[in-house]
């Protein structure tokens, strides 16, 4: 028998004139729509005149559905799986049966649209070419302080999501690891008629919510370490070593000298050249001049 195919499809994150007329004929031809709440997305489904069938797929069976929904792909079902809102996998349930569903060798296709992370990023005003999606930052305690001291150090732009009932302790954690100016954009109602944007910085921010009750879901855009401070921590951690023992090192595991002085000047901020003139006088200059 032919195996069927599961399809990622992007659902809207606010506004409904989003969802995609290929995500449509999708979820119409489906012979099974597998939804995050089948609730909420029956609403969505009646909105558009759908009527396939739906059954649950979500955080808490995703392990035991995921093994059913692969017995129906074998049997040459087409399965749709949509989340309450944006693209399945992304901090959502999904990556079980895709994993699952690509090693059976079934067919596995995405259909992309609305998502939270990129559309909170293009409007943040922040460094876009580089980032870093966090998700939800861990519950546990330890946890938690292991992934804000990660990131205090990432220099690429940091995405979170946040629940607003948690909002107020995760802007002072953040304050307190990152540094109250790191600036950040909080983003809510995203494509909704009352979608908001603050731009500003960490401690206005918490201050700012210290006397106004956050509402929604949002999503945070927070400047990654500035690279001046990268530089700056990174020469500190050499200074108590001379040059000498720094090159030492790197070429105790094994690289060449030349090998060695590119990574000492990239730790120390410094350039080759003002490495090979302070090692001058140690018998290690090069009679056809510097490397």
């Amino acid at each position: 028998m032919e195996k069927g195919r599961l399809c990622l499809c992007a659902t809207p994150i606010g506004n409904l004139e989003d969802i995609s007329l290929r995500v449509l004929r999708c979820l119409r031809e489906a012979d099974l729509i597998a939804a995050e709440d089948t609730r909420n997305s029956a609403r969505l489904l009646a909105h558009f005149g759908i009527r396939t069938p739906m059954t649950s797929y979500h955080e808490f069976n995703k392990y035991d559905k995921a093994k059913l929904l692969l017995q129906e792909l074998l049997k040459g079902k087409s399965i749709a799986l949509i989340t309450d809102a944006g693209m399945p996998c992304i901090s959502d349930p999904g990556e079980e049966l895709v994993r699952e569903a690509a090693m059976a060798g079934i067919s596995v296709t995405s259909l992309p649209g609305p998502s939270a992370v990129l559309t909170a990023l293009s409007l943040s005003g922040l460094p876009s070419g580089r980032f870093s999606f966090e998700g939800f930052l861990p519950r546990d305690k330890k946890e938690r302080q292991e992934r804000l001291r990660e990131i205090a150090e990432e220099p690429r732009t940091l995405i979170l999501y946040e629940a607003p009932h948690r909002l107020r302790k995760t802007l002072s954690e953040l304050c307190t690891v990152l540094g109250e100016k790191r600036r950040i954009s909080l983003c809510r109602e995203l494509t909704k008629l009352h979608e908001e944007i603050l731009r500003t910085d960490l401690s206005e921010a918490l201050l700012r919510y210290e006397s106004e009750d956050p509402r929604g879901e949002y999503v945070l855009v927070i400047e990654g370490k500035p690279r001046r401070e990268l530089l700056r921590e990174a020469a500190s951690r050499w200074e108590s070593l001379s040059l000498e023992e720094h090159l030492s090192l790197y070429m105790k595991e094994g690289l060449s000298e030349k090998e060695a002085m590119k990574k000492a000047s990239r730790d120390r901020g410094i350039g080759k050249r003002e490495i090979y003139r302070a090692l001058k006088g140690d018998g290690r200059e090069s009679e056809k001049g510097s490397p």
